[in-house]
């Protein structure tokens, strides 16, 4: 029998002092908190407004993006946009929302570039291992269940054209949680933006995007945390600038069966839960969407191989693998300019 271990979502990016408003060095301006949730977890955003602006309105403008967002991407949802693509056994083209669209061209991107470490139609073997919208198996899945589920599984199954997507295998299924929460962040500080805020931390579920400056003045910190499940606790501080941060890691979300330890994240190329020394992998860019993406496929790939990546495509990456004795630290040249 299988036991769940832990399941509850592991906020690996954290803010620091990330509640209550302070006050700028003129007293002019403030940092009001808008908080609320959203695809099965919470937002906490920051933005800095003069101290007579009302956010309200904005409050509500975020609400509502993100519901359109959820009621596009979510797999948890029967009616959203993507669950009837993936419920469906047709091969005929659809038409799909241009977010939809902006979301699997960069996941089919980072796919390509990744030689298939991150892979959205890996859902059939997320949800074989019991971390997707269906119910967790009572065993662990047997090598004939692998193998069909497998056969469902590449992104050569899904085909994007001009706002159209399409499938060649009926029973393929696409799933963009190791995405979309990044995107997610993205339209909200987009949003933010164009009600004309530029000094603003957007973070959902532990992924962020960060602008400008605090009302203090000073830059926006993050804290990296230590991959540990008995507390939390800051491992790094970070000062990322005007970019997204994101972190995958493993140490959280698992289950335990015969003594085994099962992660959340799956490998495309084995259709089996990872097994390595690597625990967490952060990433900067310009774009949460993008640092979520290969955030995962680094993840996946293994500390020597993530580090490789993240040089040949410049990426800035810290990333964390277990030892003997403890973590190891490994910094991609990228990712040293964000370091406190």
């Amino acid at each position: 029998m299988i036991f769940m271990m832990l399941r509850a979502f592991s906020y690996v990016v954290f803010l620091l002092l990330l509640t209550g408003c302070f006050p700028s060095s003129d007293g002019a301006k403030q940092e009001v908190l808008l908080q609320g949730r959203t695809m099965g977890t919470t937002y906490n955003i920051k933005v800095v407004v003069p101290k007579d602006r009302d956010t309200n309105a904005l409050k509500l403008a975020v609400d509502e993006l993100l519901k359109e967002v959820n009621q596009q991407m979510s797999t948890y949802i029967p009616s959203s946009e993507l669950s009837q693509f993936n419920q469906s056994t047709s091969l005929a083209p659809i038409d799909i929302s241009s977010g939809l669209e902006r979301v699997l061209a960069e996941a089919l991107r980072l796919g390509e570039i990744s030689a298939g470490k991150l892979d959205v139609t890996v859902g059939p073997l997320v949800n074989l291992w019991g971390f997707g919208p269906e119910y967790r198996p009572e065993t662990v899945p047997s090598e004939q269940a692998l193998i069909d589920a497998r056969s469902k599984v590449g992104l050569k199954h899904i085909l994007l054209n001009q706002g159209q997507l399409s499938k060649t295998n009926p029973q393929t299924y696409v799933d963009l949680s190791t995405i979309a929460k990044g995107y997610g962040v993205d339209v909200v500080a987009e949003l933010i933006e164009q009600n004309g805020i530029n000094n603003y931390l957007v973070e959902i579920g532990g992924e962020m995007r960060l602008k400008g400056f605090k009302a203090t003045g000073e830059l926006w910190h993050v804290a990296i945390e230590k991959p540990i499940t008995s507390e939390r606790s800051v491992h790094q501080i970070i000062i990322p600038k005007d970019n997204a941060v994101a972190t995958s890691g493993d140490y959280r979300n698992y289950y335990e069966a015969d003594g085994m330890r099962y992660s959340h994240i799956i490998d495309p190329d084995t259709g089996k839960p990872i097994n390595h020394k690597l625990v967490s992998v952060t990433v900067i860019h310009p774009s949460s969407m993008t640092a979520d993406g290969l955030s995962t496929a680094m993840m996946v790939m293994g500390e020597e191989k993530a580090l490789a990546f993240a040089e040949q495509h410049q990426v800035a990456a810290y990333i964390i693998a277990k030892t003997d004795t403890g973590f190891e630290e490994i910094v991609s040249q990228h990712f040293v300019q964000y370091l406190k």
